[in-house]
């Protein structure tokens, strides 16, 4: 295979600034952009791609480190043959729809070319970005130039562009030159109602100044944000620099110390936002989610104190029969206050079984387990996370399951081990509680079973859950199984 010529050893990493920039490139220029290596002249490797926030991207699958020929993809390769320019916007087809597509040509520190970047938009969007200034047709070449090179500096550190958000160039000269008409609106708000074309940028906020100074100064993207008339602002600042395009040509002929191919800055490209609304909606949701977690914390304390009571009832029970009964009470309820629990902490909609299932277990080794006897119980399988109200069907169901094993299994032993598996499938969630107990009677069946806790477990598989129960014996002991759809937050299936 020929090798590009000059190409160098590296591999992506020397594309790594450009790769970085890909993003808000994507949204200034309201395209979609793809950024390929060459492996040699035939071959070429997507190592960058980004989508545009500003409009409907074209690209609905990813195409990051996929590889091209050029019976594939022939115009990548363009700048190989068309050495400088490579192929300005032409008309171009995906998928059968028309769309433009500009293809620049990237260069490696000494001026070799290792790779093109594909500059994609739709015929609308190319259309309305030809009615605009051409000031600001200028600029964003200018600053796609600016990424090519790697010299976007600091721009990882950027929040995206948006569809609703204003944007202005502003000189050398400290002189607005162009104006979107969004950022226009957004300076009517704060008090701006004169043309701001041809003003000095001192004339604006001094925030804006501000800005513009400290980007051209350090040749930095910057971002900041200020509170302006109770409003909430967010500008980037995008320094822009240009060179000779002819300066690859004088140096290939050796003319280099004619001109100087340093890049050198002609402005900054100013983006605006307003964000109050956004933090608004923001702080009512943390308030909502502040009032959602102490409810919980509320229902989880209540829930403790009656158990409390029940347990002092318990102890003053005569009965054995009585204070059992008050104790399998206590450990139901204390297995729905864990899943409040945990809903009071995190402020999330959805709760990790296998965090409730091990909080069960601490709970039953303390209350159920007789000290005299030797009966362990293991937990196993990984997290799984359901919505609050299958995780709290889940610590029911795993409290009654447990509790049964330990009351019927070991009544006539001293020793012995259960099982709490976890097993997530996907779609389906199983749990498995196996003992090595004394089994079930050859008799039993689980649908006559008069079972207070067995009756819970049925009809909260069926009528929560829309699952399967089955318990069956196993060896030496009983195992019971319970499977599941998961659910989503809204009730819907994953």
């Amino acid at each position: 295979m020929e090798q590009v010529e000059g190409q160098p050893t590296t591999q992506d990493g020397s594309l790594q600034p450009i790769i970085a920039s890909l993003p808000i490139l994507a949204d200034v220029s309201r395209a979609d952009l793809l950024l390929f290596r060459f492996l040699d002249t035939d071959r070429a490797l997507v190592v960058g791609q980004a989508q545009p926030r500003s409009i409907l991207p074209l690209y609905a699958e990813p195409l990051l480190h996929r590889e091209f020929s050029v019976r594939d993809w022939p115009a990548i390769f363009a700048p190989l043959t068309h050495r400088h320019n490579g192929i300005g916007p032409h008309a171009a087809t995906l998928k059968g729809a028309p769309i433009v597509r500009e293809v620049c040509p990237v260069r490696d520190a000494s001026g070799h070319i290792i790779g093109a970047l594909s500059i994609e938009t739709n015929v609308l969007a190319y259309e309305r970005h030809r009615r605009r200034s051409r000031v600001f047709q200028r600029a964003v070449r200018q600053l796609q130039r600016t990424a090519l090179r790697g010299e976007l500096r600091n721009v990882e550190h950027l929040s995206p562009f948006g569809e609703h958000d204003g944007i202005y160039f502003v000189d050398l000269q400290r002189r607005v030159q162009y104006v979107s008409g969004i950022a226009t609106n957004f300076f009517r708000r704060l008090g701006y109602m004169e043309k701001l074309v041809g003003q000095r940028i001192a004339s604006l906020a001094m925030a804006d100044e501000a800005l513009v100074e400290q980007a051209l100064s350090t040749q930095l993207c910057l971002e900041q944000e200020h509170e302006e008339q109770g409003l909430i602002w967010i500008r980037k600042a995008l320094p822009v620099r240009d060179r000779q395009d002819w300066a690859f040509s004088l140096r290939r002929f050796g003319l280099s110390g004619l001109v100087s191919t340093d890049s050198y800055p002609v402005g900054v490209l100013i983006t605006i936002h307003d964000d109050t609304e956004a933090r608004r909606q923001e702080q009512e949701l943390q308030v909502k989610l502040a009032l959602m977690q102490e409810v919980h914390h509320r229902v989880k304390n209540n829930l403790q104190t009656i158990a409390s009571l029940l347990r002092l009832q318990s102890r003053r029970a005569d009965s054995r029969e009585v204070q059992a009964i008050l104790q399998e009470s206590t450990n139901r309820i204390l297995s729905i206050a864990v899943v409040h629990e945990f809903l009071s902490q995190g402020g999330s909609t959805v709760i990790n079984i296998k965090d409730v299932g091990r909080r069960i277990i601490a709970q039953m080794q303390e209350s159920l387990i007789d000290p005299g006897k030797q009966i362990q119980i293991e937990l196993q399988g990984p997290s799984i996370h359901l919505p609050a109200r299958q995780a709290t069907a889940c610590a029911l169901i795993m409290n009654e399951l447990l509790q049964n094993a330990v009351e019927h299994g070991y009544q006539q032993r001293n020793e012995g081990k259960i099982s709490l598996a976890l097993v997530d499938e996907g779609e389906t969630v199983y749990i498995h509680v196996q003992d090595d107990g004394e089994g079930l009677p050859s008799t039993f069946n689980l649908s006559e079973s008069s079972s207070l806790g067995l009756r819970i477990v049925q009809s909260l598989v069926q009528d929560d859950l829309h699952g399967q129960f089955t318990l069956t014996s196993q060896g030496d002991g009983t195992r019971a199984s319970v499977s599941f759809i998961k659910q989503v937050a809204d009730g819907g299936h994953i």
